[in-house]
């Protein structure tokens, strides 16, 4: 099948991996987290940050155009900001020490947070995922009745080998007890006691250097989609 790609897609050369002096670049940026020093060193981060993530959100939109169509990878507008908001923060840190992308349904954007996929490349973590990380209180009602009307169709995502295989299981912030409404001993109770649906993998920063890096993402992403999917028919 033919792959039709958007323009975007066609001005970003294949990913060849992230490079060393990006890493080290937002390495430097912790020490120098400021914005005299940013604005003096912005092509670094333009050049060995930035445009490696565009060229890596421009091949995967390539890459899972077939397999994930109803998602979408843009390689500007899916990047976020390099810009912390320090409004409600104690810390008063101007920039994010990290490169992070997320991607949501065609058609998802709103007020709440949607399901989606997400990529993020720092010295700390690198974290490849998906799911709904800090659903509205509605958002999480809507997921719990889904799994106490319909538990087949979610254990079937959630027991899948597959799904098993790459993740384990859903991850996140679980209640210590039952969430109001259902009682303590309801069959699916270890399931609607989350209050977060996402999983992911954290990888070595190494992994990131290497070509085979969008490959790996586009797994991920892949095995994650089953819940992806889930998620955005319950939430609806």
């Amino acid at each position: 099948m033919a792959t039709s790609l958007h323009l975007d897609d066609i001005l970003y050369p294949p990913f060849t991996g992230f490079p060393k002096p990006g890493l080290d670049f937002l390495r430097r940026l912790k020490k120098n987290n400021n914005r005299p020093w940013f604005q003096s060193h912005r092509e670094e981060y333009e050049e060995n940050v930035r445009f490696p993530m565009q060229c890596l959100i421009a091949g995967l939109a390539a890459r899972l155009h077939d397999d994930v169509p109803e998602v979408e990878f843009h390689p500007r507008k899916s990047i976020f900001r390099i810009y912390r908001d320090t409004r409600f923060s104690k810390n008063k840190t101007p920039y994010k020490t990290n490169i992070a992308a997320s991607f949501e349904m065609r058609g998802g954007k709103g007020v709440l947070e949607t399901p989606g996929l997400y990529v993020g490349v720092g010295t700390d973590e690198v974290f490849i995922g998906g799911g709904i990380y800090m659903p509205a209180g509605a958002q999480l009602k809507a997921i719990r009745r889904s799994i106490a009307e319909a538990p087949g169709d979610y254990l079937s995502v959630v027991r899948s080998p597959r799904f098993r295989k790459a993740f384990g299981g859903i991850q996140g912030a679980v209640l210590s007890r039952a969430p109001l409404g259902y009682p303590p001993d309801h069959p699916m109770i270890e399931h609607l006691r989350h209050k977060q649906f996402f999983v992911g993998v954290e990888l070595e920063e190494r992994a990131c250097y290497a070509p085979k890096f969008l490959e790996t993402v586009a797994k991920v992403f892949t095995d994650t989609m089953p819940l992806v999917r889930w998620l955005t028919h319950a939430v609806r």
